[in-house]
């Protein structure tokens, strides 16, 4: 009641202080500047204009609904005949709590939107005085002052041509206005509780969200939002409004970084999602991740170190208490490593990637480090240098067979095998104390074979006994570790681009040559052995850190192109039908209609045999290029899909949801 109390005390006081005379006022604490993004607008079209302000340090302003205290910003146009103005457009707002009170802010510069029309039929050279008074109010966290300004500019009916630069200041504005949703959110009530479910696809990146209404009666403005993403949606629950809404709920849903969408909601069911772990589910993708990790021992990257650790213990000749220790610490090493890198999975996927198992070999440079380790055990199984510092595999002592197990488990992220993807696909969509399950069990089913090992001493006595054939099988196992570090440096190569492979290469024989070098006779047992392949091991790092990945193109569909205009007026310039498509990431229409319909086998026959181009506009980063566009067509977001016939004069616009029929029929 007190907090109500304040907010309406503060509303009155605000309201009151905005009548006040201009020359009443101090001294402005926002300037404001009135900008056309075209000072020659054409006759019958929209030209835009911006309000662009610029606050005093410690000062903003506030957004269209603002919050608990406030003030929205009211123009008043005094336009010549026949021309009128569109509502303003707000960019995505800030969040600024003061004693309690939540407020939708501007802290730093913004811009506020609006489009004229223009009547059609005026002469060229006609002067258009264009006059706006903008009430509005700034504040800092102690004190607020409603200001009044006075604007004007003098626009020429002409050709509407824009300047570079106040284009390029427009397409910085429109990039920060929410972009609209293409598909309708849900909203209900349970209680005190409110609850928004939005369309948003999985893949989708998103930051730190937050819900702000565009008009009170939804949520209540101070308290927490808990934001959660189940499969292609994302869900806000908070408390609601002391005083519930009914109908449509407009808002916008920020999704980081000063982005957001611009969304509407209807009233509806909206089911939260599990807060329990489905155990049932957990178990099976456990049981899979178990026997897809015991799988992984028998791959060319993990069976040599597997084999030389198990060797490396029938040749100790300890106790079964000696035995067991080493099988436990290496087991721990594994799963240590595998829920270490579960964690980070998961951590990354909260924060809105879309990474998947293995996540980290998407990184070149990850890749080339892994190409260094495996040359590195190679040219040791090889017996090329043998060094006076501590040996992971064959090592005995519950350090050695921890540090065995951890590299086990790192240099086995690049295999994969049977049940794995299954098992992984499901820790990605189970709660994160479920997945973590899942990669322990990965974990444990690499290490089950040294674990068997350890802890039943018939297995210990089947292994052979210690002899000078060991060396030779040292020899051999290295051999599939070689072909690993073949794989790796293919893998780096498609990834990196030949010079990315070079360097990797280059940085995998300078790390030979230390440890070659390190490795001789007569350093053998000296300080100086272990600093020289030590250095070379930084040298060769420092080489691999260096790699970047090289361009490529992500176009599922083959023979696509990114959109451009003049690629577009090429294509048709040389009487081809051209297909292009509009979509983003966050659109889950485009993502659907991508997988059903345009990212076809039967699709892209028959825009082969139809020959039919196909250009791609990615709009996920809001493209104010492409906006322009789109905008163009009619239409305020995607997905928009446009056909060239090759002697139409305009495109046909089909519908938002498509077939692969409707496809194969373009022409």
């Amino acid at each position: 009641m007190l907090r109500q109390a304040v907010r309406a005390a503060l509303f009155i006081l605000m309201t009151a202080c905005c009548a006040l005379p201009a020359a009443a006022q101090p001294a402005r604490h926002v300037a404001i500047q009135l900008v056309a993004e075209s000072t020659t607008p054409a006759p019958g079209r929209e030209v835009a204009l911006a309000f662009a302000a610029t606050p005093q340090p410690g000062w903003h302003g506030y957004w269209k609904n603002p919050g608990d205290a406030g003030v929205e910003t009211r123009v008043d146009w005094t336009l010549p005949a026949g021309v009128t103005a569109a509502p303003l457009d707000y960019p995505v707002p800030q969040r600024l709590v003061i004693a309690g009170l939540m407020n939708h802010v501007y802290e730093k510069p913004w811009a506020l939107l609006t489009r004229l029309t223009i009547p059609a039929g005026l002469a060229g050279g006609t002067r258009l005085p264009v006059t706006a008074k903008i009430d509005y109010l700034v504040c800092t966290t102690e004190i607020c002052v409603p200001e009044t300004q006075t604007l004007s500019t003098v626009l020429t009916v002409g050709d509407g041509a824009i300047a570079p630069a106040t284009r390029a200041r427009f397409d910085a504005w429109r990039s920060a206005l929410p972009r609209p949703l293409d598909a309708a959110a849900t909203w209900s009530r349970a209680g005190d509780r409110f609850r928004l479910s939005v369309p948003y696809p999985r893949e989708a990146a998103l930051g730190e969200a937050w819900f702000y209404p565009a008009a009170a009666g939804a949520t209540d403005y101070p308290a927490a939002q808990t934001v959660t993403r189940d499969g292609d949606r994302v869900v806000v629950e908070t408390k609601g409004a002391a005083t519930p809404a009914t109908g449509t709920i407009a808002g916008v849903l920020a999704t980081g970084e000063g982005r957001g969408l611009s969304i509407t909601a209807q009233p509806g069911e909206v089911a939260m999602p599990r807060s329990g772990a489905d155990w049932q589910a957990a178990l099976v993708a456990f049981a899979g991740a178990v026997l897809g990790g015991l799988l992984l021992n028998v791959m060319p990257c993990v069976f040599p170190i597997l084999s030389l650790k198990a060797l490396g213990l029938a040749r100790s000749g300890e106790s079964e208490r000696h035995a067991r220790a080493e099988a436990l610490a290496y087991t721990a090493g594994v799963v240590a490593v595998c829920v270490a890198l579960g964690a980070l999975l998961l951590g990354l996927r909260a924060a809105g990637s879309s990474a998947g198992w293995a996540f980290q070999l998407q990184d070149p440079r990850v890749i080339g480090v892994l190409l260094l380790v495996t040359v590195a055990i190679a040219l040791n199984l090889a017996g090329l240098f043998e060094l006076p510092t501590p040996e992971f595999a064959g090592r005995s002592g519950a350090t050695g067979a921890f540090m065995t197990g951890a590299l086990a488990a790192f240099v086995a992220t690049p295999c994969t095998g049977p049940f794995m993807a299954g098992a992984m696909g499901a820790a990605l969509v189970l709660p994160p104390v479920a997945a973590i399950l899942v990669f322990a069990g990965l974990g444990l089913g690499i290490a089950l074979p040294f674990l068997a090992i350890g802890f039943v001493p018939a297995l210990r006595r089947r292994l052979p006994r210690p002899g000078a054939w060991m060396g030779r099988v040292r020899r051999i196992l290295s051999v599939p570790m070689f072909l690993t570090a073949l794989a790796l440096a293919w893998v780096l190569g498609r990834q990196a681009g030949v010079d990315g492979m070079t360097l990797g290469l280059a940085a995998a024989l300078l790390l030979a040559l230390a440890l070659w070098i390190a490795g001789r006779r007569q350093l053998a047992g000296l300080a100086r052995g272990g600093w020289i392949a030590a250095a070379g091991a930084l040298l060769a790092t420092a080489a691999v850190a260096t790699i970047r990945p090289a361009a490529k193109q992500e176009l599922a569909l083959a023979g696509a192109e990114p959109f451009s205009e003049a690629r577009l007026a090429a294509l048709r310039a040389q009487g081809r039908p051209v297909f292009a498509y509009f979509t983003a990431d966050w659109c889950l229409t485009c993502k659907v209609n991508e997988k059903t319909a345009i990212e076809t086998a039967a699709t892209a026959q028959a825009f082969r045999r139809n020959k039919v181009a196909v250009l791609v506009g990615d709009w996920t980063d809001g493209d104010p290029v492409l906006g322009r566009f789109i905008e163009r067509h009619n239409r305020a977001g995607v997905p928009l899909y446009l056909f060239y016939a090759p002697r139409a004069p305009e495109p046909r616009v089909m519908p938002q949801v498509l077939t692969t029929g409707m496809l194969a029929a373009l022409k």
